[in-house]
């Protein structure tokens, strides 16, 4: 085994745990266990894989509607990560976050984000906060290439080169924002959106996680040294669709030709080849047990109270007044 054997090791491993996550909690959306479906990550495992091994426990991420792997490789349970996104009570967030939602704070994970570019603002606080505590986190923000062209995001680029926060911007760009292209999209480059405000951008293989792994390693300790803001461009194929929708609605914006054509470079097989096959059987061994732990775990467990809806809307710990409008009708 080679001197990074270990990391080679991880990086497989934490690609096998997003890609059999998606695939079975694809198959719990169909059973109609998930509802309102899933945006799945297949295909694009290892940028969350590569960028995330280059973090401490202690440093932040911010995700996107397609966030499991993220949440995932930033160490989440994926037990009750599973639950979650079934709506059971023991799941990350009690069942109320689900898929586009889930967060765990303890591990740095500031919450996948439905609003599209919005999880760069807050990452770019976390950020902020670190400078001020005289902390040496960083703070890593994950979003799509349909994110680039978002005001919020651009915003979020100048005060954070302004301010030389230490944050690093992941845009996942995988060619599609939704059905729209990236040539009907983007006018210049995604690289030139943050080298406009003076902030260092590289453009990455997204299929090889190692090359993410260096790209992310060279941005965080930049950003630690107070370096300030960095970006990554990962390209890589989306091989499932947008969201789990389409499997009923059979949408048609990208051709059988070229579906394959992209799933013809496989993440895990990429890097995959770098391990013995016998260590990497046994990774896929232990993956495949841990997953159907985590689905027998969800399925087994409660649902929220629908009693309890209208707790944690307040910080200081107020509850809803109950037996009005939709907690009464929920309740009933």
């Amino acid at each position: 085994m080679r001197e990074r054997g270990d990391v080679d090791t991880e990086l497989y491993r934490t690609m096998r745990l997003i890609r059999r996550f998606e695939e079975r909690a694809i198959e719990l959306v169909h059973a109609g266990e998930i509802i309102g479906g899933i945006h799945p990550y297949i295909g694009q495992e290892a940028i969350a894989a590569g960028v995330c091994a280059a973090l401490r426990d202690d440093d932040v991420i911010t995700s996107t509607h397609r966030g499991h792997g993220h949440v995932l490789a930033k160490g989440a349970d994926p037990v009750r990560m599973l639950a979650e996104l079934t709506g059971r009570a023991t799941g990350l967030n009690g069942g109320r976050g689900g898929s586009m939602h889930a967060a765990d704070f303890g591990k740095g994970i500031y919450g996948a984000n439905g609003i599209v570019g919005a999880g760069g603002a807050i990452a770019t606080g976390a950020a902020w906060a670190a400078v001020k505590e005289g902390s040496d986190r960083v703070a890593v923000s994950f979003f799509g290439d349909g994110a680039v062209s978002q005001g919020v995001l651009l915003e979020t680029f100048n005060l954070a080169a302004l301010w030389r926060l230490p944050v690093l911007f992941v845009c996942e760009n995988n060619g599609y924002a939704t059905t729209l292209t990236v040539a009907q999209s983007v006018a210049g480059s995604i690289t030139g959106r943050a080298e406009a405000f003076g902030i260092p951008a590289v453009s990455v293989d997204g299929v090889d996680a190692a090359a993410v792994l260096a790209a992310a390693r060279d941005a965080v300790a930049r950003g630690r040294a107070g370096g300030g803001p960095s970006f990554i461009e990962a390209t890589a194929y989306r091989f499932d669709a947008h969201h789990t929708w389409e499997h009923k609605a059979r949408v048609r914006y990208r051709s059988d030709e070229e579906v394959a054509a992209g799933r013809s470079r496989d993440p895990l097989d990429v890097h995959g080849s770098r391990l013995d096959a016998d260590a990497r059987a046994g990774i896929d061994a232990d993956v495949e047990a841990l997953m159907a732990e985590a689905v027998a775990f969800a399925l087994d467990s409660p649902r929220p109270d629908p009693a309890g809806a209208l707790d944690h809307l307040y910080a200081t710990g107020l509850r809803g007044r109950d037996g009005i409008g939709l907690l009464d009708t929920a309740v009933r």
